[in-house]
């Protein structure tokens, strides 16, 4: 009877000391041995594949939204002329969905490739600002194709709500563009300026592409109202309506990789020979 009473003081005791690192939901299979699963799938990805990942979908998107709208201004509008006609007008809506909306999304989202992260970021700069530039030049010139298109033709320009929430958006570009070619590129520029204006410029960056995502699509849906027929849902309505999907889909990306930030540029310079400054002042 003692020895049996000697067991059960044994038994209660090992069940105590067990309860302090086993969850008590667990107490009815204390002496079993406990498995633990490792989370599988996208959860278990590293940050830098899962930010390849995410950036071939966005290059996907991009080129679909290209090949989408030239194929609807060929096919459905009447092709491309510089002539004064409707054909005219058709470089566009090319020229600003390739220039305001995919040139300028990639441009955004090339400090976050870890490629650059542990170089001299003066080249990245470099082809940041040649990519905004391009996607600048082509934003003027597709405003160049609609404004003489309107001036051939007698109509009036910058009447309706597409156009003007365009017509801010390159005005902003373009200020965008000079004020951040003068304080982050030339050698001149002082490191407390470029930390005062970075986080405008981001902010700014952001505030334009959501201005040229909301003027593509209303431009998209102006036109469609214009050539009739929209309620009933003709095959160019279709073809319209998926570019604004794809044009929305791209701009929701190119958001989704600026703010993982997992995905940031490290802020500290690296160590090591690999990085060597232009200039003497801070490249950032």
């Amino acid at each position: 009877m003692c020895t049996f009473c000697e067991f059960l003081k044994i038994r209660v005791s090992t069940r105590r000391e067990v309860s302090h690192s086993i969850p008590l939901t667990h107490l009815d299979t204390w002496d079993e041995p406990q498995t633990h699963h490792t989370p599988s799938g996208i959860l278990n990805m590293s940050p830098t594949l899962l930010f390849y990942l995410s950036l071939q979908l966005l290059l996907a998107l991009g080129v679909a939204c290209v090949v989408c709208v030239c194929v609807w201004c060929k096919h459905w509008l009447g092709g491309f002329a510089w002539d004064g006609s409707s054909h005219q007008f058709n470089w566009h809506p090319v020229l600003m969905v390739t220039g305001l909306v995919v040139l300028y999304g990639i441009g955004a989202v090339l400090y976050r490739v870890p490629l650059t992260w542990g170089q001299n970021k003066l080249p990245w700069k470099i082809l940041h600002a040649t990519l905004m530039l391009l996607a600048l030049i082509l934003s003027i010139v597709g405003l160049c194709a609609v404004f003489d298109f309107h001036n051939h033709n007698s109509i009036p320009n910058l009447y309706s709500l597409h156009s003007w929430i365009g017509i801010i958006a390159v005005a902003l570009f373009a200020t965008q563009w000079v004020v951040g070619a003068a304080s982050f590129l030339l050698p001149f520029s002082p490191p407390s300026l470029r930390s005062r204006i970075k986080p405008i410029h981001v902010w700014m960056g952001g505030s334009i592409f959501t201005l040229s995502i909301a003027a593509c699509i209303s431009g998209i849906n102006e036109k469609l109202f214009f050539n009739g027929d929209y309620s009933k849902l003709p095959a160019q309505a279709q073809m319209a309506n998926s570019l604004g999907v794809l044009i929305v889909a791209f701009g929701l990306m190119v958001f989704v990789i600026l703010w993982n930030h997992q995905w940031q540029r490290p802020e500290v310079r690296p160590e090591g020979p690999t990085y060597t400054p232009v200039f003497q002042e801070e490249n950032e």
